[in-house]
């Protein structure tokens, strides 16, 4: 565990954050903050895999289909390899 000091910068205060953490806990540009009591819980703005079920239920309309495998196009492996 690492410390850190609060600093006055401006009218706020702040810590600086080691760049093991940061590349640790896969932290990068903006964060989400959140207070719970006696701790602050710091969270990427930007979440895996975010817009993947929207983009999926796109993809589900252009196709036409119900979203399960026998209605997707068959790539090279399907027409080549997998046994159905």
């Amino acid at each position: 565990m690492q410390r850190a000091k609060i600093v006055k910068i401006g009218n706020s205060q702040g810590i600086r954050i080691p760049q093991p953490l940061l590349h640790q806990a896969g932290l990068k540009g903006s964060v989400k903050l959140r207070a719970e009591k006696g701790r602050l819980v710091v969270i990427p703005d930007d979440e895996p895999r975010a817009g993947w079920s929207e983009a999926f239920a796109k993809a589900v309309e252009k196709s036409g289909g119900d979203g399960s495998a026998e209605n997707w196009p068959a790539n090279e492996f399907d027409k080549q390899e997998w046994t159905w």
